[in-house]
């Protein structure tokens, strides 16, 4: 990309709003979902969902997948599986969205919040270390923005206390890697999301990735309403009725035919955000210094799945005022997460008050910018372009 010279937010008015996000169509969707209404089977646990959870299953070497009605679903039939109870603990990160925390506040645990680390925005190891206690019953990590967090020092505090199972929210990070190993595939349970915000979509549905054998089992009752209709399936019993807690959590054929559409394109739609996500850093890396923000980056070890495009500014007076300008601009930029430890439930729902002071200060200096799959690299430009110049207009005098 050549050298980009900054113009101002406003010279051009007419030109259409980029959105922050834009769904696609990158493959067979319409095609499957015809095919998936005509079939006379639309309900969850169809050929199309078999197909998508063989992919999902064969890329992240899971013990089993089931797909769910969303990423918050796949949550909490996690947290249905540990038995958790007022007695319990779930240690999550602060920065990230309240269903990370909500799915085992539901099922009675009390939350205590970590810190992040200024790096990758992931749960910061040292901060866990001393939050863990004999009460602790989960961890929940999340990959913010396509960037493995720092498993390696999550790993090492997990191995004075194994009985701690490890949680991944992986939303953002399917097809990252961390040493060349799928993110999604460390924890016990790991949660995927296929909202249209993420990389690969259907609307609205999720994931669980079971990575222990030990789960299957129990995990397919509570996916089926707490009855044993899987082992009436395969012939195992010869009629199925209640056994368990469970709820209805599976996606319809009709949304995995659209999900499996996706999937086949995994390697085209990776492709296409990875070329944006270049972009983006190649265009504003040399202006970081000068304009005083932080561009984000990958850290070493780890393969990013290219999920979002952040920028850290000097201030939050600042990021307010870029977004502002930028969205003058027609630029729908945005911002992220408010702390879950200041809000009010998250005060609800906490053994005690934690202090997260990397999390409030990312929180209130974090910009996204639009990033979708077919961002155009004209549409690109003027993203830089105007963020830039709104940088400039808000340069103290």
């Amino acid at each position: 990309m050549e050298e980009v010279t900054p113009m101002g937010p406003t010279e051009t008015p007419d030109l259409p709003m980029i959105p922050f996000n834009r769904p696609a169509l990158e493959g067979r969707e319409l095609d499957y979902v015809r095919e998936s209404m005509l079939s006379g089977h639309q309900s969850s646990g169809g050929e199309f969902g078999r197909k998508a959870m063989a992919i999902l299953a064969e890329e992240t070497g899971a013990e089993d997948v089931l797909l769910t009605t969303s990423c918050t679903s796949a949550l909490e039939l996690s947290a249905m599986l540990l038995d958790l109870g007022p007695d319990d603990t779930v240690i999550v990160p602060s920065f990230t969205f309240t269903t990370s925390a909500l799915a085992f506040a539901r099922q009675g645990a009390r939350l205590l919040f970590c810190d992040i680390e200024p790096h990758t925005l992931g749960i910061d190891a040292e901060h866990l270390a001393s939050l863990i206690d004999d009460s602790v019953k989960a961890v929940v990590v999340v990959h913010y923005a396509g960037i493995a967090c720092d498993l390696e020092g999550v790993q090492k505090v997990l191995a004075d206390h194994p009985g701690v199972t490890l949680v991944e929210d992986n939303a953002h990070s399917l097809f990252g890697t961390w040493r060349d190993r799928p993110l999604g595939s460390y924890g016990r349970f790991a949660a995927q999301s296929f909202h249209d915000t993420k990389n690969f979509i259907c609307g609205e549905g999720g994931a669980l990735l079971l990575n222990e054998a030990r789960d299957v089992d129990r995990a397919r009752v509570l996916y089926d309403k707490g009855t044993n209709r899987r082992a009436f399936l395969l012939g195992q019993v010869d009629k199925y009725s209640w056994k368990d807690t469970g709820s209805s959590f599976g996606l319809s054929d009709v949304l995995a035919a659209y999900l499996l559409a996706q999937l086949e394109q995994r390697e085209v739609i990776q492709a296409k955000r990875k070329a944006v996500w270049d972009r983006y850093h190649e265009a504003l890396a040399p202006y970081a210094d000068e304009h005083g923000f932080t561009i984000m980056e990958t850290p070493a070890e780890r393969t990013s799945a290219y999920h979002m495009f952040y920028v850290l500014l000097d201030s939050h007076e600042r990021r307010n005022a870029v977004l502002g300008s930028l969205r003058e601009g027609g630029v729908q930029a945005t911002f992220h997460y408010v702390p879950l430890h200041s809000s009010d439930a998250g005060r609800m729902f906490a053994l005690r008050e934690t202090a997260c002071p990397v999390t409030d200060d990312v929180s209130g200096r974090l910009l996204r910018l639009p990033f979708y799959n077919n961002l155009s690299g004209e549409d690109a430009d003027r993203v830089v372009e105007t963020f830039l110049a709104s940088l400039s207009a808000s340069a103290p005098v």
